[in-house]
């Protein structure tokens, strides 16, 4: 049966005389097939499985949507009790900033300046903030973070290196709507004419992902999207990059070995990200190019 508390108190008394490893998924709610995997990959490695259910104030700026963001708590426990978990942690904002806005946070370095971080100032110092204290108050072996958020994942992974936290950072992959729309809480807010629109993401993915070049692959990425900046509604691309997985900076043209292809846009008054991994193949010895793995 799942176990779902609100302080720190609770958290400590629910996780008494449990043994064997704890995992943690951590989520601002509003829960979906994409949350559920990584509460399955939790289920599957952890004897313990804490999922945070937080809306968390300090990563959202001034003109974006905290108040409008869906809170659906009840649902979000019945689905928790339907995948075996063991706790539920929600607390308020109180118990997460017991002293209000908190004067020590963490900066999130030169990657969280770039692609997200320069459209969202401040967007990742907040992200990083809450993970490292519900990392604190739930101290896991190991936590679940979505490959969707590609940039964030990197920076937490980081985190807990240069922190040297006692936790396994672990990615699990993007889970997509059958028409290849990446799953995520803000997907409620589209209606069906821009989410038609928003199927450019993947679309410019996936063009990008059959190119064997970065050079290719960006050209025929921005392809898709100023197609879609034509459609009705439009698409408003904030960015398009190919870029090194561990510092989030463009790649060269003459790339080769991993890369991640992400975009961001804004369909309507929604704004969506969207990623693939690739990697890259050298070029081949006889003047042509091969590709590499593609998406994986």
């Amino acid at each position: 049966m799942t176990r779902v508390v609100h302080s720190r108190a609770d958290l400590e008394a629910a996780r008494a005389g449990r043994f064997g490893d704890t995992a943690v998924v951590m989520t601002m709610g509003a829960l979906h097939e994409g949350h559920l995997a990584l509460i399955r990959a939790a289920r599957a490695s952890a004897k313990t499985v804490i999922v945070t259910v937080f809306v968390n104030p300090l990563q959202f700026g001034p003109n974006e949507d905290f108040d409008r963001y869906p809170r659906t708590l009840d649902e979000d426990v019945r689905m928790c009790e339907e995948a075996e978990v063991d706790v539920v942690f929600a607390p308020a904002v109180d118990d997460v900033y017991p002293g209000g806005t908190p004067m020590v946070t963490v900066h999130p370095g030169a990657m969280g300046d770039v692609l997200e971080g320069a459209f969202r100032p401040g967007f990742f110092g907040g992200v990083l903030t809450v993970v490292n204290k519900l990392l604190n108050l739930t101290a896991p072996d190991v936590a679940y973070f979505g490959q969707k958020d590609a940039q964030q994942l990197a920076l937490v992974r980081r985190m807990a290196l240069d922190f040297n936290l006692p936790v396994e950072i672990v990615g699990v992959p993007t889970v997509r709507e059958p028409d290849g729309l990446a799953l995520s809480s803000r997907n409620r807010y589209l209606s069906t004419e821009e989410r038609t629109t928003a199927l450019a993401l993947s679309a410019a993915l996936a063009a990008g992902a059959q190119q064997a070049t970065a050079a290719g692959i960006r050209s025929a990425a921005r392809a898709v999207l100023d197609r879609a900046a034509a459609a009705d509604p439009p698409l408003g691309t904030d960015y398009l990059a190919l870029v090194g997985p561990d510092d989030f900076l463009e790649v060269a043209d003459d790339h080769a070995g991993d890369a991640i292809l992400a975009v961001a846009a804004r369909v309507g008054g929604t704004r969506l990200i969207d990623n693939v991994p690739l990697r890259i193949a050298a070029a081949h010895p006889a003047g042509g190019e091969k590709n590499g793995d593609e998406a994986r």
